[in-house]
């Protein structure tokens, strides 16, 4: 109740005028009811009615009455834009009072708390890559910017960069680096690691705040998975580690990756598990053209250090930060929900802790360069969001992560999505055959 007295006090002292009540549907996609900052104390205590009938992925049309419980801890003021406002995020909740099982941040409270149970504190790091298009009438199919990766000069959206940082930082998001990305027009903003729910939280913010940002300077902002043919796509590598007693349980120095048993049992887990939960990590029909040989995006299920074809990487760390040992997991996107794509990746990883499983021998050579004799054994992704949503079918990590009646919900969702894109008549297929048949 103080932390409570204490919010509403800065409220009117900041005169902030409007709460906006954030929440995400089945898909990730941000869901928002504003309310006067006089209903904010009431809506803590009793929560905010909604008709969940009307999100992707919560009740039926019958079952339609669903209500917000925020979240005070992420209370954070937007700014300086007018009407002065703030936004929390909020928990969505069943008319009987108890936590709704379709929930995103919901399943990932739960991963986190059977983690919690063992005794670990799941951290989590996201690197966030994007495309700039420049905006006018229409959308143009112009690059933003005609640089590549690091380079300073010619790079006309550092001072958009620098703006997004300086924004993430006054609401409490550390940003470690912010940098110009491979791809023309492509970017990246590296969220500093912290607990896996703080980093979801913030990835969902981080995306809202690059997205207005862009708009400000005439840009649209995409975290498309691959947006143009021919160049890099838009990844959302995931840095993980272990905490126990705010001790890095992943760190064994005297093991040649720096690896203890722990960390081996979780990345074996995630091996095992990576075809099963690969659609909740790259959810969209155009993800897996970002997951093709060629580019730095993995295909091939294995891991190594100096790898950057391999589907997890042992991050190299400067001498005696034993704290940064971490897992690094390339195959995921923007377009992940990162609640679902979290959580499924604690559940994955608590399986290989539990079941002790022992990772594949690492790959530190290019994947892409061997020959079929060199790869035999070693497995690939889905290639296509059908061969994904086939694995998701048929998985029982998946089962546990998100209950039956949500993994029914989203099989059907996807479905619905490959069936629609397939019955498409493309540009490319127009191209490719119309004059030869």
């Amino acid at each position: 109740m103080q932390k409570i007295d204490g919010i509403l006090k800065d409220m009117e002292r900041k005169d902030i005028k409007f709460i906006d009540l954030w929440f995400t549907d089945i898909l990730g996609c941000i869901k928002n009811l504003t309310i006067p900052r006089n209903e904010f104390k009431k809506a803590i205590s009793e929560g905010i009615w909604f008709d969940g009938s009307s999100v992707e992925g919560f009740g039926r049309i019958y079952e339609s009455d669903m209500y917000l419980i925020p979240d005070i801890n992420t209370f954070l003021p937007l700014g300086k834009e007018e009407p002065l406002s703030a936004r929390v995020i909020c928990d969505v909740y069943s008319p009987d009072h108890s936590p709704f099982s379709g929930d995103p941040r919901g399943v990932l409270k739960r991963a986190i708390k059977i983690a919690s149970d063992s005794g670990y504190n799941i951290n989590i790091g996201a690197e966030l890559e994007f495309y700039l298009f420049r905006r006018d009438d229409t959308v143009t199919p112009m690059f933003y910017d005609r640089v590549g990766y690091f380079d300073l000069e010619g790079d006309i959206a550092l001072k958009m960069r620098k703006e997004i940082t300086e924004k993430l930082h006054e609401l409490g998001i550390a940003v470690e680096t912010g940098h110009h990305e491979v791809g023309p027009g492509q970017h990246e903003i590296d969220l500093k690691y912290a607990d896996a729910l703080t980093i979801a939280d913030s990835i969902v913010t981080a995306k809202t705040i690059i997205k207005r940002t862009a708009e400000r300077y005439g840009t649209i902002a995409t975290f498309m998975p691959k947006p143009v043919f021919g160049k890099p796509g838009n990844g959302m590598h995931l840095h993980q580690s272990i905490f126990i007693n705010d001790k890095n349980a992943f760190a064994d120095n005297s093991d040649k990756y720096g690896l203890s048993e722990l960390a081996y049992n979780y990345l074996g887990g995630q091996l095992k598990h990576a075809r099963e939960i690969c659609v909740l990590l790259a959810p969209t029909i155009n993800s897996y053209k970002r997951l093709v040989s060629g580019y730095e995006a993995p295909v091939y299920i294995c891991w190594g250090q100096m790898n950057r074809s391999a589907l997890i990487r042992v991050p190299r760390i400067s001498k005696g930060k034993l704290d940064s040992r971490r897992l690094e997991i390339r195959c995921p996107d923007p377009s992940a929900n990162p609640y679902l794509a979290f959580a499924s990746l604690i559940m994955a990883g608590l399986d290989g802790i539990e079941q002790k499983l022992a990772p594949s021998t690492p790959h530190e050579e290019n994947m892409f360069e061997l020959d079929d004799e060199s790869l035999k054994g070693v497995t690939t992704l889905p290639r296509s969001l059908f061969e994904a949503l086939d694995e998701f079918e048929n998985s029982d990590i998946v089962k546990r992560t998100l209950g039956e009646n949500l993994k029914k919900k989203y099989l059907n969702i996807k479905r619905r999505e490959w069936e629609e894109y397939s019955t498409q008549v493309s540009s490319w297929e127009i191209e490719k055959y119309l004059n030869i048949y």
